[in-house]
C-alpha cells in the first residue's frame, strides 16, 4: 500500500505530517512521491495565511478525480485549516474520508484506527503504533530525511498576537516531558540522524518538571548537548520574549547547538507592535541581538516581517526598514498582512490599500535581498562545514544552504570551498585539504 503526504505551512506542519503518516506506516504503507500512484493521501493544511488555506482547499477539490478513480482510496485532511473549517470541509467535499483538526493530533492514531481500521484489517499490524508516544519512538528516522529530523516538544500558544489564528486552531500550550524528548532524540540519532530541530509554536517557552524541579528550555538544550551522536541541534520558532541570558548562554556553551537564531520581529514600529500584542519593542530586539552576537560572534539571525498591518503609516513602515537595517538578518520571511477570521485584527479596518502593501513589500524585499546577498558574498573563498543531506546539497551550521560538485554519499559532514552564489544558495566544491 502506498502513501503520499502533502504539507502546507511551517516546519511544525511538516513535523505534524510525519506524525500523521506514522499510523499508516505502521500498517504497512510506504511513501510515494506521486499522488497518482498512492492508495492514501494525507493533506496537512495551514490556516495562518489565506493563501495557504486557499491552496489546500483547491487541492482537495482537484483530488476528487483521484478518489473517483478508486473509491477504496483514502483521503485524510488534517491540520490547522481542518480545525478551523472541519464541518464545512466535510460538507463541501463529501469524498474526504477523515477530517482531523490540529487540536486532535495527539488522538489521531486512535481516530485513524476507529475510522479506517475495518478497511485495512487485512494489512499487517505493528501492535505498537497506537500506544503512548510511539508515534515518535517507533518511527525514529522521521518522514522527511534519514539525516535531519524534527522533534516536536510542545504544541499550542499562550500568546494572543492580534493577527494570529494559531492559538484558536492549536489551543493553549502543552509541553512534552523532557524524558520523552530525550528518548526520541536518542532513538533518532541511534538510527543515523545527525541533526535535530526542536519544534514548537513558541519553542523556547517550553518547560517541564524533573521531579519537583522545573526544567526550562535552556537546560533542555544543555541536556541534549550531552548526546555524543547528535552533531547538530536547532530549534524553531522561538519567541523574542524568551530570548534571555540563560538561552544565550546555553547556545554559546552547548557544542552541538547551531549558530543560528530565528528572531521574528514582525514590525519596527513600536506603535504597531503594541497593537499586534507582541510584548517587546524595537530597542529590546536590538539589545537582545547585540548580547547574542557578543556571546556567539559567528551567529546568524533570520526574521519574519509583516507589511500593511491595519493603520500602518509611511512612518511605521520606515521604522520597519530602519530596524531591519540595524538587525541585519541573513535571510527574512516577508508577508503582506491578510485578515484571518477569528482574530482580533480581523475586526479592525484593513485600511492599507493593496497597492500600498505591494509597494512596501517590494521595498522591504529589496532591502532584505541585499542583506542576504551581502551575507552570502562574504563567504566566497571560505571553506564551510556542511551536513550533506541529499548528496551534494546541505546546510552549514549557521543555516546557509550549500550546493557543490562531486557529491558523495549523503549523511557525511564535508568541507566545501565556496566559489559563488545562486538564488540564496552558496555554491562550491569539495575541499579535501581542509
Amino acid at each position: 500500500m502506498r502513501l503520499h503526504v502533502v504539507t502546507f505551512g511551517c516546519q511544525m506542519s511538516v513535523a505534524d505530517g510525519e506524525e500523521l503518516a506514522a499510523p499508516l506506516q505502521g500498517r504497512g504503507f510506504t511513501a510515494v512521491a506521486e499522488p497518482e500512484t498512492a492508495d492514501a493521501i494525507i493533506l496537512n493544511t495551514c490556516t495562518v495565511r489565506q493563501h495557504a488555506e486557499d491552496k489546500a482547499l483547491s487541492l482537495i477539490g482537484r483530488l476528487r478525480g483521484w478518489k473517483e478513480k478508486d473509491p477504496e482510496r483514502v483521503l485524510i485532511v488534517a491540520g490547522c485549516a481542518a480545525e478551523r473549517l472541519g464541518p464545512w470541509i466535510s460538507k463541501r467535499f463529501p469524498y474526504v474520508d477523515l477530517v482531523v483538526g490540529a487540536k486532535s493530533i495527539e488522538d489521531y492514531p486512535k481516530i485513524v484506527e476507529e475510522a479506517l481500521g475495518a478497511r485495512f484489517d487485512a494489512l499487517a499490524e505493528t501492535g505498537q503504533t497506537f500506544k503512548g508516544e510511539s508515534r515518535s519512538v517507533d518511527h525514529p528516522t522521521g518522514w522527511m530525511s534519514p539525516f535531519s529530523a524534527f522533534v516536536t516538544i510542545m504544541r499550542g500558544c499562550n500568546y494572543s498576537c492580534s493577527y494570529c489564528i494559531v492559538p484558536a486552531v492549536r489551543g493553549r500550550e502543552l509541553y512534552r516531558s523532557w524524558e520523552t524528548i530525550l528518548a526520541e532524540v536518542s532513538a533518532k540519532t541511534a538510527l543515523g540522524v545527525k541533526e535535530i530541530t526542536l519544534l514548537g509554536q513558541t519553542v523556547n517557552s517550553w518547560h517541564a518538571l524533573d521531579g519537583k524541579r522545573q526544567v526550562r528550555f535552556p537546560e533542555l538544550l544543555t541536556r541534549l548537548g550531552k548526546i555524543d551522536s547528535l552533531e547538530r541541534l536547532r530549534f524553531e520558532s522561538p519567541h523574542p520574549h524568551f530570548v534571555d541570558d540563560d538561552l544565550i548562554q546555553a547556545m554559546a556553551t552547548t557544542k552541538n547547538v547551531c549558530e543560528q537564531l530565528h528572531l521574528p520581529i514582525q514590525s519596527g514600529s513600536d506603535r504597531l507592535l503594541k497593537i499586534m500584542r507582541r510584548n517587546y519593542d524595537s530597542e529590546g530586539i536590538i539589545e537582545k541581538t547585540n548580547r547574542l552576537r557578543a556571546a556567539i560572534p559567528r551567529v546568524e539571525v533570520s526574521t519574519d516581517i509583516i507589511v500593511g498591518f491595519p493603520s500602518e503609516t509611511d512612518d511605521d513602515f520606515t521604522r520597519t526598514l530602519d530596524l531591519v537595517r540595524r538587525l541585519r538578518p541573513s535571510w527574512s520571511y516577508t508577508f503582506k498582512y491578510s485578515p484571518r477570521e477569528g482574530t482580533e485584527s480581523a475586526g479592525m479596518e484593513d485600511d492599507v490599500p493593496d497597492e500600498v502593501k505591494e509597494e512596501r513589500l517590494r521595498r522591504l524585499n529589496e532591502l532584505c535581498d541585499a542583506l542576504t546577498e551581502d551575507a552570502l558574498s562574504k563567504r566566497i573563498g571560505k571553506v564551510v562545514e556542511v551536513l550533506d543531506e541529499q548528496g551534494g546539497f546541505g546546510r552549514t551550521r549557521d543555516g546557509f544552504k550549500v550546493a557543490w560538485r562531486e557529491p558523495g554519499p549523503p549523511g557525511r559532514t564535508v568541507k566545501v570551498r565556496i566559489t559563488g552564489t545562486s538564488k540564496r544558495v552558496l555554491k562550491g566544491e569539495r575541499d579535501e585539504r581542509a
